[in-house]
């Protein structure tokens, strides 16, 4: 099971967004009506599924949020993985306090993707957002049945792909130290630099590293689309990332995702293969295979890759 994904990758725009009270349709838990007597319990959602699979065997071998067993709640040909949770922890309000809190947020993250990519290693499954709560199991099947067109239309067009990131990264200061192109020959000696002047030529030439620096990965990043274009089915363009979420080298300066089919991830690697190795200060990273966090709406005009 792979689990690096929880922050850095998956559900980064859901928590920077923070969008972490409810998924489309679920019900808002500080509503006059809904329960909050101590003990309460609400149904927490991971993800969605079709009904019949591997999953329903699977899932009571998962562990989910508060130490919580996994169960399947299903309804027609769809089946939700879910696990109950306190009511007044995973509240708007309680999920509010939460994000105040990185080192709680975060393992909260952490267990529902380690859950998505345990259910996404046995069946295709739909991701929902971090912290997608409701009432109780019976509003979760009526949920199911609502959007049961847009949600099996949904399975049907992720089976059998994966999600891939590419980040590009720029490094001004691995710019700046990389060894200069040789100098023309003038034929005769330099005149010596006053202190000054050496100052002011260094100052030039780190702003002109930086800003190169910036253009080339711009430069890299506008190559990804055109090289992989023939292997993904779509594409998705995430916000940069910055700060803890930024794993690689430098300011990322692109963050995409794409939808590619499984048996064909070592083709998109190999088109990616040395788009940045004669760039000073430019970094590709390809992360993933994760399950297709960033394709669980459905696709939109414009939207394929």
């Amino acid at each position: 099971m792979n689990t690096d994904a929880p922050i850095t990758e998956a559900d980064a725009t859901s928590t920077e967004a923070g969008a972490t009270s409810t998924e489309a349709g679920a019900t808002p838990l500080d509503r006059p009506d809904a329960p909050t007597a101590p003990g309460t319990t609400v149904s927490y959602v991971y993800a969605l599924s079709r009904a019949g699979t591997a999953l329903d065997t699977r899932a009571p071998q998962l562990t989910g949020l508060d130490d919580g067993a996994l169960r399947t709640v299903t309804c027609g040909e769809l089946s939700a993985l879910v696990s109950s949770v306190p009511a007044d922890a995973y509240s708007e309000e309680g999920m509010r306090a939460r994000l105040e809190d990185l080192s709680e947020l975060a393992a909260v993250a952490r267990t529902h993707h380690a859950v998505i990519e345990a259910a996404y290693a046995t069946t295709t499954v739909l991701p929902m957002r971090l912290a997608t709560v409701y009432l109780d199991d019976a509003r979760v099947r009526s949920m199911l049945h609502e959007r049961r067109a847009d949600f099996g239309e949904l399975l049907t067009w992720l089976e059998g792909h994966v999600e891939l990131g590419v980040k590009v990264y720029a490094d001004p200061r691995e710019a700046a130290a990389a060894p200069p192109d040789p100098a023309p020959a003038t034929g005769s000696a330099s005149a010596p630099v006053s202190p000054g002047r050496a100052y002011l030529q260094q100052r030039r030439a780190q702003r002109r590293h930086h800003r190169d620096a910036y253009r080339a990965a711009g430069a890299v990043a506008g190559a990804v689309p055109d090289r992989v274009s023939a292997l993904a089915r779509a594409r998705v363009a995430h916000r940069p990332q910055q700060g803890d979420l930024a794993s690689g080298p430098g300011e990322n300066i692109s963050n995409e995702a794409y939808l590619v089919p499984a048996e064909r991830t070592g083709q998109f690697h190999q088109a990616l293969t040395g788009l940045a190795d004669d760039v000073p200060g430019v970094h590709v990273e390809i992360t993933g295979p994760w399950a297709p966090y960033s394709f669980a709406t459905p696709p939109t005009a414009g939207a394929g890759a």
